[in-house]
């Protein structure tokens, strides 16, 4: 199971939202490229980043740091906000986004979510963000009429990289994610389930690591890797051991 490390982007800007809110800004680096090299260097596998800029107007703003961020590491990034086009899309891919996510358009435009996907296969993520189980669009800024189960149920035609499930009410809170919530989404989805939202402790990472064999393969983390709650590096040790030690209880089971 991954963590995966968040930079959201404003204004160029490394920053984190409270559920969601463009007025409740907390900026931890104004220099996203170093602190991407940072989590780079703590062991992360991946980096996942979100253009707000882009979730909000639609607009490429913060490309040339995306950029920039692109070529100051050596891990794959998976990359969302703003992306409702399939010019965007292989504009991102051919500066080397090894994933994009999609969001806004899954529901306004589910079309080009199939025609994407189809045509670069386990490459495309859907962000399902919801709000009291419902999807929110346009950066959080709007609700939809459909519920979050609805939607992943409806992704299950696709060869998806990954569905992201967020829990509005719990991002940035470090309260704890929406288990019961992530586990209706595993539970539905055939395609692999990365969980977002709420996570402030190593406990709340180690009590989402039961469910790796229901579908949920990794974990982005945010807020709390900035402020010090959880550290990295033991967080990715803390999994790994975890994992090797219910591998081997299931062979010991087996031998019995």
């Amino acid at each position: 199971m991954e963590i995966i490390p968040a930079i959201d982007l404003l204004n160029g800007k490394c920053v984190r939202l409270n559920q969601g809110n463009y007025n409740e800004v907390t900026k931890f680096n104004s220099d996203p490229v170093k602190q991407a090299q940072i989590w780079e260097s703590k062991g992360a596998k991946r980096l996942h980043l979100v253009d707000l800029d882009g979730a909000k107007t639609g607009e490429p703003i913060n490309d040339l740091k995306i950029k920039e961020i692109k070529k100051s590491i050596t891990i794959p990034i998976q990359l969302g906000g703003g992306i409702r086009s399939i010019d965007r899309a292989k504009e991102l891919f051919d500066i080397g986004i090894d994933r994009i996510i999609l969001g806004t358009i899954a529901i306004e435009n589910p079309k080009l979510v199939k025609d994407l996907s189809k045509e670069y296969p386990k490459r495309v993520a859907v962000g399902i963000d919801a709000k009291e189980g419902m999807v929110a669009t346009r950066g959080w800024l709007k609700q939809s009429e459909i519920s979050s189960l609805d939607l992943a149920r409806q992704l299950n035609d696709l060869e998806l990289a990954a569905i992201i499930s967020t829990d509005i009410a719990t991002d940035g809170t470090l309260k704890g994610p929406n288990v019961q919530a992530l586990r209706e989404i595993a539970e539905i989805s055939i395609n692999p389930v990365i969980a977002s939202g709420g996570i402030g402790s190593i406990a709340d990472l180690i009590s989402l690591a039961d469910f790796e064999d229901e579908g949920i393969e990794g974990i982005i983390v945010g807020r709390a890797l900035y402020d010090g709650s959880i550290d990295l590096n033991e967080a990715i040790l803390t999994l790994k051991n975890l994992i090797l030690q219910d591998s081997f209880n299931d062979k010991d089971k087996f031998l019995v």
